[in-house]
């Protein structure tokens, strides 16, 4: 039976993937979803299994005047909503020169101001509960980057510029934040239908060509796998001490401690001619943060 009791999570993109994982397993634990998609057919194999706990909604996330939408549907069929998981989006390939402006703003659309819409309308929400979590799918292409990937790692850069900023303003009203850094994981993103390739210029063979074809060689072979990834999400919400930021997979976690570590080697060994630009002799700046 569903009750106003229960846990409310909305996920968006939840027809597919690891929003599809994350749904299936908050579904399972007795908890009821709002999950979004561009087609909600197909949501039809979750919604035979879990009944009225799953509420389908069609939406784009780049629609960011439809979230409000989104969010009141949640409250008026579950009462509350718990657990917002920015999930929706798509990949996209090609070099700086080849992805043309509208390519651009549609990662940004789809991996920032998508996100931040969802974020406004639940947090009126989750503040007068005093408890929420906010969970962004990010990736481990969002705190590094390589040639081809530059459009989409600027939307995961600036979603979890935006949300480290976020996780500070929430936290006094118990609203947690976290941010998944997911590596490949077996889902249809590297799908030939799925993963936006960019009219390829060939001066740019010999440095994104490698790339290109792993991207999309990848499908159906990922190391990832969502059903362990949600549960892992899920042990980390649940942990009072849990980080604002989550590599998930064990690529991730290589690739970010190695990406950490080279940007440590570089501040320090720039160190003393950095500090050179100061005044000489001034205090520290004394600073809220």
């Amino acid at each position: 039976m569903t009750t106003k009791d229960s846990r409310t999570w909305i996920i968006t993109g939840a027809s597919s993937g690891l929003g599809s994982a994350l749904a299936e397993a908050a579904l399972r634990a007795g908890e009821n979803v709002v999950g979004t998609a561009r087609r909600v057919d197909r949501f039809g194999a979750l919604k035979a299994r879990h009944g009225r706990r799953l509420l389908a909604v069609e939406h784009d996330v780049r629609d960011v005047s439809g979230a409000g939408d989104v969010v009141r549907r949640a409250v008026e069929e579950f009462g509350r909503v718990d657990v917002l998981v920015n999930n929706a989006g798509v990949g996209q390939v090609g070099a700086a020169e080849e992805i043309t402006d509208g390519e651009l703003r549609d990662m940004l659309g789809q991996h920032l101001l998508g996100p931040a819409a969802f974020v406004r309308e639940v947090l009126p929400i989750m503040r007068r509960h005093g408890s929420g979590a906010i969970v962004q799918m990010s990736s481990q292409g969002g705190r590094m980057s390589f040639p081809a990937v530059g459009s989409y790692s600027a939307g995961k850069f600036a979603l979890e510029g935006w949300s480290e900023a976020l996780a500070g303003e929430v936290a006094p009203f118990g609203i947690r934040v976290l941010i998944v850094e997911p590596s490949r994981f077996r889902t249809e993103f590297n799908a030939a239908d799925v993963l936006r390739t960019a009219e390829a210029n060939a001066s740019y063979a010999g440095v994104t060509g490698a790339v290109r074809a792993n991207m999309s060689d990848a499908d159906g072979i990922q190391e990832g796998d969502p059903q362990r990834a949600a549960s892992v999400i899920r042990q980390v919400l649940e942990t009072p001490d849990a980080p604002l930021r989550l590599p998930l997979g064990a690529e991730a976690v290589r690739n970010l401690t190695r990406a950490y570590r080279g940007s440590l080697d570089d501040v320090q060994k720039w160190a003393a001619l950095s500090e050179s630009a100061d005044f000489p002799g001034l205090r520290p700046a004394a600073r809220p943060f």
